[in-house]
């Protein structure tokens, strides 16, 4: 566990340096005077179809990647390890049938875009490349992962990219990019730039190795791989539909639809910064749960899954009470544009969303990493069966930018209480302890406090006391309460580092 609390903690900072960067352009974004709201929603608009090209291209390569490498790397020398060759192979021609498909199904496109998105037809080509560099980024991703460089490919997806657009967003100020035009089109290759990067760095330290010579563990899996990829990427397709439809919704039956789509963005943004451990700790544990599996070594896994929820789920509740806290006065104290005060509530049902999905720890990695790998795919259809009319309905007819926020949270609720159930049945595995609830409650009871203490006061400093008072608080409770077994650890190399306690 050491190790995977080390990358998941080093993973972790890394990440909330990315979201510093991604708070710093979302605030330049939405401040008076900067980009329009119709502007900031069309990247939102460009990472949601990016994700959607890349789930229907991955033909479930990631998942292909998770599961049989440690086959590939027991039984085959660097140079003969033809996993990546086949992963990078398929996604690409993959992804020309995407973009195929997207060019024959324009018209239906501008049809349901062109009134109430009209920027979003106006730059539909460049679409492409964005969710081109998301696919090879994200093939590569998966396997650096294996090769346990998790903290490399957090730093590119969550600084990186953050840092092309900075620049971007400066350039654009500054009067050299001239207007929004150039600055999306250069963006849409800000993916492809990580991406190379990425590659560079695995031919430099000698990673990366081509080799369409199928071999012997190729040939004695791909029954299984055939099945696997079948399966998962029906799942992890239907997934990530759920996930951005979102999105999609806002921007094609909304009236100003990228205006919904920025407010929107702005409280999934800010919910992120509680999703921020949760990658750091997946892409930590993924190699580690596929090798217990083949082990066998159904302890280690369950070890995983509780330390994973504790830790996440201890996270999730202080971000989000500390988000809540300042959320209005934030909006107001660094003068954002009239009208995203509309995130507020939006913010509070995704970060409860997130609440949930992270305190149910690694679930999905367990499953899917599993040989019971088929429930990803028939959980996954319940989700899209859900998801897709409830979030149609509630936006078009009951609550309009509201709506995707509600709905989300009672779909993934749902979703994530089936594979719960699942895991306790099939293999005895549940996640939570009297320390979960504890780590509730005490959310709950920091927060109501300095709620009560500072709720008439507003300003910068009042949000930095405010929180403040808040993480010193939960901290402590934290720490006295003992919550998760990885926090003493971290406390005592934090206090070394930091000359305060000296090593033994």
């Amino acid at each position: 566990m050491s190790q995977i609390r080390r990358q998941s903690i080093i993973s972790s900072v890394v990440v909330y340096m990315g979201f510093a960067l991604g708070f710093l352009n979302t605030y330049l974004f939405t401040r008076e005077g900067g980009f329009t709201k119709e502007q900031y929603g069309l990247t939102g608009i460009f990472i949601a179809i990016a994700n959607l090209m890349f789930s229907f291209a991955n033909l479930g390569m990631t998942s292909y990647i998770f599961k049989f490498y440690p086959y590939y790397k027991e039984n085959l020398d660097n140079k003969k390890n033809d996993i990546l060759s086949w992963a990078l192979l398929v996604s690409l021609i993959s992804f020309c049938i995407v973009v195929v498909a997207g060019l024959y199904f324009k018209d239906l496109i501008i049809y349901k875009f062109g009134s109430n998105s009209p920027e979003f037809v106006k730059y539909f080509y460049w679409i492409f490349p964005f969710g081109l560099g998301l696919t090879l980024y994200s093939i590569l991703e998966s396997y650096a992962w294996q090769l346990k460089k998790s903290i490399l490919t957090n730093y590119l997806r969550e600084i990186q990219f953050r840092l092309f657009t900075t620049i971007l967003i400066i350039l654009t100020f500054a009067g050299l990019l001239g207007d929004f035009d150039l600055f999306i089109k250069i963006y849409s290759f800000t993916y492809l730039g990580i991406a190379l990067i990425l590659l560079i760095y695995l031919v430099a330290k000698g990673y990366f190795h081509l080799t369409f010579t199928v071999s012997i563990v190729t040939k004695k899996f791909f029954k299984k791989i055939l099945t696997l990829i079948k399966f998962v990427y029906g799942g992890t397709l239907v997934f990530a539909i759920a996930g951005v439809f979102d999105t999609i919704v806002l921007a094609s039956v909304v009236t100003n639809g990228l205006a919904a789509v920025a407010v929107y963005s702005l409280a999934q943004n800010m919910a992120s910064l509680i999703q921020a451990p949760q990658r750091g700790i997946i892409s930590s544990s993924i190699a580690a749960l596929s090798q217990a599996w083949k082990d066998k070594d159904q302890k280690r896994i369950i070890r995983i899954y509780r330390q994973s929820s504790i830790n996440q789920l201890i996270f999730a509740v202080g971000m989000f009470s500390l988000i809540w806290l300042n959320f209005s006065d934030g909006i107001f104290t660094f003068k954002l544009q009239k009208g995203y005060i509309d995130a507020q509530w939006v913010f509070f049902f995704i970060g409860l969303m997130r609440i949930i999905d992270m305190g149910t720890g690694v679930n999905s990695q367990i499953i899917s990493t599993s040989t019971l790998w088929k429930f990803e795919f028939f959980t996954g259809i319940l989700l899209l069966l859900i998801t897709l009319p409830l979030n149609y309905i509630l936006t078009k007819y009951y609550y309009g930018v509201l709506g995707p926020a509600i709905a989300n949270l009672f779909t993934f609720s749902v979703y994530n209480a089936i594979r719960f159930w699942y895991l306790k049945k099939k293999f005895n595995m549940q996640p939570f302890t009297r320390a979960s609830l504890y780590a509730v409650l005490l959310g709950i009871g920091s927060f109501f406090v300095c709620y009560f203490l500072f709720d008439n006061f507003r300003g910068f400093w009042w949000l930095v006391l405010r929180s403040i008072v808040f993480l010193s608080l939960y901290a402590a409770g934290t720490m006295y309460l003992k919550l998760s077994s990885d926090i003493l650890p971290v406390w005592q190399s934090i206090q070394k580092k930091a000359g305060i306690k000296k090593g033994e």
